[in-house]
């Protein structure tokens, strides 16, 4: 059993994340900027107020976690490059720091052509801020998270929606997981029990990884 710590436990994936943790007998903390506004969360998570942007917030909920899941979306560019920022530059100073699992972009991943999804000349405008973000978050964590222990969390690129708990996908690393039609598709019940399986049983240290069906 695990002491986890979502930020963001609000969100959609946040939220099935938590579900899923608390589920299989993990301590789960849901560290949201809104704790009144998560009654929805299932019986057994734990709700505070926190924010993965904030050194003092993520100071006070490491020392209560084994593993920290960053799930946080909704706001400017900046946010999730910060709170790869915050995260990594406070966790790295104390003695036995929390893994950070982040949650990321499928924008990030590579086509067949080896260019990143968002460079595509046909990528939705009103997603770039988002995926530009999500990038840079990623680019920080491989570049500049010595002393901390991290895991990028690649959903589809396109196919990724709320939907039914299977309990079944395939991993990739940096391409979409693919089926024999070409289509990378995954619900986000099942991207959090990947991300749940990853934190009972590594595989992607220091890496980042992507899942579909």
């Amino acid at each position: 059993m695990s002491n986890i710590v979502v930020f963001g436990a609000g969100g959609t994936a946040g939220s099935r994340i938590a579900a899923e943790a608390v589920q299989r007998g993990h301590r789960v903390t849901a560290a949201v900027r809104r704790p009144e506004a998560t009654s929805y969360l299932p019986a057994g998570v734990r709700t505070v107020t926190g924010d993965a942007t904030s050194e003092r917030s993520v100071r006070e909920l490491a020392g209560e976690a084994d593993v920290f899941v960053v799930a946080i979306g909704g706001g400017e560019r900046e946010l999730w490059r910060d709170a790869a920022r915050t995260l990594v530059g406070t966790l790295r100073e104390l003695p036995d720091p929390p893994r950070v699992i982040h949650v990321g972009g499928g924008a990030t991943l590579l086509t067949p052509q080896g260019t990143r999804y968002l460079d595509e000349p046909d990528f939705p405008p009103e997603y770039r801020d988002s995926a530009e973000g999500q990038a840079d978050a990623l680019e920080f964590y491989r570049s500049a998270a010595d002393g901390v222990t991290w895991t990028y969390v690649s959903p589809p690129p396109l196919e990724f929606h709320p939907g039914e708990r299977t309990g079944h996908y395939r991993t990739g690393t940096d391409h979409p997981v693919t089926d024999a039609q070409g289509r990378s598709v995954l619900t986000y019940e099942d991207l959090a029990v990947a991300i749940v399986d990853e934190i009972e049983e590594p595989r992607f240290r220091d890496a980042r990884f992507t899942a579909a069906y």
